[in-house]
């Protein structure tokens, strides 16, 4: 009984007595969370006007920089002070989370802004900026590539007994079938078309064939179920 009540004693004399690793000061944690937050609004611009997701979703993009400060003053707080880095790396190792990414590119977003917000916690703010320019830069220039053709689903629906004089009209468009639904009443065909410029005038002698029900296009971020 003497011996635990003893290594209990010593570990909360260790504990109250342990030094920390760095010296943190108020002007210090500012200047490190303002070259975060210049990274974090980088990262924020970037999604928010360059993304080509099919749904923009603000919240996420407030989660980007959101995680980027947080990581910042994390990575502050580890570097200051023993102790309390280890009880925050058990406290993060029991967190969970399960909010389902739905855009696979939205995971680099997110990598993107713990990397930001390590490299600025850990006071390498040249690195932080410049990396975050340089990714900034890349995403841009392959943004507007990809702008150039984009994958939109075409959705024509028609009556069976115009099936006929409506395959060769499709017939002249360059598509790649997903799904086709027949029913007694009506035939739906799903089709993968690369659009150009927002250019969808390949609808219209569909429209205006008579033979067509409905004609439309609907933006493919490449998943169909």
């Amino acid at each position: 009984m003497s011996n635990s009540i003893n290594v209990i004693t010593n570990l909360n004399e260790f504990l109250l007595n342990t030094p920390t690793v760095g010296s943190i000061s108020a002007e210090s944690v500012l200047f490190t969370m303002g070259i975060a937050t210049i990274c974090a609004v980088a990262i924020y611009l970037v999604y928010r006007f360059f993304n080509r997701s099919v749904v923009y979703s603000a919240n996420f993009n407030l989660l980007t920089v959101m995680v980027c400060l947080v990581t910042a003053f994390i990575i502050i707080t580890i570097g200051a002070n023993l102790v309390l880095s280890l009880g925050m790396v058990g406290a993060l190792s029991i967190v969970r989370f399960r909010a389902a990414v739905k855009d696979p590119l939205d995971v680099g977003f997110l990598f993107w802004a713990v990397a930001a917000g390590l490299t600025a916690g850990a006071q390498l703010y040249f690195v932080a900026l410049l990396g975050t320019a340089c990714i900034a830069l890349i995403f841009i220039a392959f943004s507007f590539f990809r702008a150039e053709k984009r994958s939109f689903l075409m959705i024509v629906r028609y009556s069976p007994e115009n099936a006929e004089k409506v395959t060769p009209l499709i017939s002249n468009i360059k598509f790649k079938l997903k799904n086709k639904t027949q029913s007694a009443e009506y035939v739906e065909l799903t089709a993968e078309v690369k659009v150009k410029n927002n250019d969808t005038s390949f609808l219209q002698p569909l429209t205006e064939s008579g033979f067509v029900q409905e004609a439309s296009v609907v933006e493919y971020s490449g998943e169909f179920g």
